[in-house]
């Protein structure tokens, strides 16, 4: 099977650490990049987490850093989910690994897209900000992409604002540009991350799977994106799982626009899925996972690390 091209561009973040590790270990993608950015931590935190990460995955991508805040608003962060360092709760071997600091995101991103002989696809589970800046930089790369896949924005109510969803609120400019520029879009909102729970029972399998597997259970017991015992949303891993299970959601095809001038509402992302705005499709919107179906692949995923 030929793998396909993928970046990921990630703020770990517990759930992006899952999300990393089901693209890293899939039979399906090739990652030839990853560009840690601002987010759930600052940008100090998320490079120290790629590089655990990756020691720990004995996996070595490109990382090239990304930015360090939002194009034009002031920085927020989810430490209070996630925990300080953004990965609490286990003990992580030294890292042996690299971030390269010598090129933008932006511009490693065009590398990418433009060595590859098949188009990329590149994944956003952070703050869409160096995407846009690649997406208003290099218009030229357009044709070689395959598509881009986030985990961002809600069907109703949010989580940081009362309708922003936390990536689309730390940058709602970056966002815009994305869902502007044309490229073909599939989106995980919010509330699909937490119909796809990881239970009790789903833990204390993942906690078998070796060392990797450990590491995992160690981090969802010091996780708040929901609770330990009555189920954990793992929002990040529903991006990997739309290029890599997509039949698990049910997608409608919808125009997603997000709001960047309202006083209370910035980062806002209006799914228009009844039509009221009278604009043609820009995205491919999950509205539903198959909770069984999800945690299927979730555990034969992460197996695969073994």
């Amino acid at each position: 099977m030929n793998k396909k091209s993928a970046i990921i561009s990630t703020d770990p973040g517990i759930d992006d650490a899952v999300a990393i590790a089901l693209a890293l270990f899939s039979e399906q993608l090739e990652v030839k990049l990853i560009c840690p950015i601002f987010g759930n931590v600052s940008l100090e935190n998320t490079k120290l987490n790629t590089e655990k990460l990756l020691t720990l995955y004995k996996k070595s991508p490109r990382i090239v850093l990304g930015s360090h805040k939002p194009l034009l608003r002031k920085s927020i962060n989810a430490s209070n989910v996630h925990g300080k360092s953004g990965m609490d709760g286990y003990s992580f071997p030294a890292s042996n690994i690299l971030v390269d600091e010598t090129i933008t995101a932006a511009a490693a991103m065009h590398e990418v897209v433009n060595q590859s002989d098949d188009k990329t696809t590149i994944i956003g589970i952070g703050p869409l900000t160096d995407i846009a800046l690649y997406i208003h930089l290099y218009p030229q790369d357009f044709k070689k992409i395959e598509k881009i896949v986030v985990m961002g924005g809600s069907l109703g109510r949010g989580n940081y604002g009362v309708l922003s969803e936390f990536n689309f609120a730390a940058d709602p400019e970056a966002a815009k540009i994305v869902f502007d520029s044309g490229i073909p879009i599939q989106v995980a909102p919010m509330e699909v991350g937490r119909q796809a729970k990881v239970m009790p029972e789903v833990s204390e399998k993942i906690k078998k799977l070796g060392a990797i597997g450990d590491m995992f259970y160690q981090l969802f017991s010091k996780y708040r994106g929901g609770s330990f015992a009555t189920g954990l949303s793992m929002y990040d891993a529903l991006a990997i799982g739309l290029v890599l299970n997509p039949t698990m959601f049910d997608i409608v095809s919808t125009r997603v626009e997000i709001e960047t001038t309202g006083l209370l509402t910035a980062g806002a992302s209006l799914i228009d899925l009844k039509g009221y705005l009278d604009l043609p499709a820009n995205a491919e919107v999950a509205v539903s996972v198959d909770p069984k179906q999800f945690e299927e692949w979730f555990i034969e995923a992460i197996a695969k690390t073994i």
